[in-house]
């Protein structure tokens, strides 16, 4: 896959495991709960939340379950000290990079793109990585509450 999102010409999408939360419930008997989140559960609910990977009060939550198998791309969350929350499209890349992938909505602080340095392959990689975009995430987290007067 190339850098920064961009597919080579040829490369055909891999699939990736998905971290499924077990013990969210659904809001519907016959899908799972990241499909069909119950009445006023917050965005990436059904997904497992990290919470032992928190930076300064910001937690990861991942989608592309990492931990289960190796990859160098994947989705994940990240949920403010106010519960908030933002999207990740994220690959490991060098260099780093921070950019917008869907803006800043009512009720979400934006996708964003990044580049890590280190491989999300534990749980102490993927605090660093969180670490390292921290400032970035703190702004665009500042731009939503004021924008919306939170």
């Amino acid at each position: 896959m190339g850098g920064r999102g961009e597919t080579v010409m040829g490369d055909v999408p891999e699939g990736r495991p998905l971290a499924v939360d077990p013990k969210a419930e659904s809001g519907s008997p016959t899908e799972p709960a990241f499909i069909s989140r119950p009445d006023g559960a917050p965005l990436y609910y059904g997904f497992v939340v990290l919470d032992d990977v928190n930076v300064d009060g910001f937690t990861l939550g991942k989608i592309t379950d990492f931990e289960a198998e190796p990859c160098n791309e994947g989705d994940a969350f990240v949920i403010a000290p106010d519960g908030s929350r933002a999207g990740l499209v994220w690959e490991v890349y060098d260099p780093p990079y921070f950019q917008e992938v869907t803006p800043i909505e009512t009720g979400r602080w934006g996708v964003w793109g990044v580049g890590f340095c280190l491989p999300m392959n534990n749980r102490e990689n993927a605090r660093r990585n969180l670490a390292s975009i921290l400032p970035e995430l703190k702004l665009r987290w500042a731009e939503w509450k004021t924008r919306f007067k939170l």
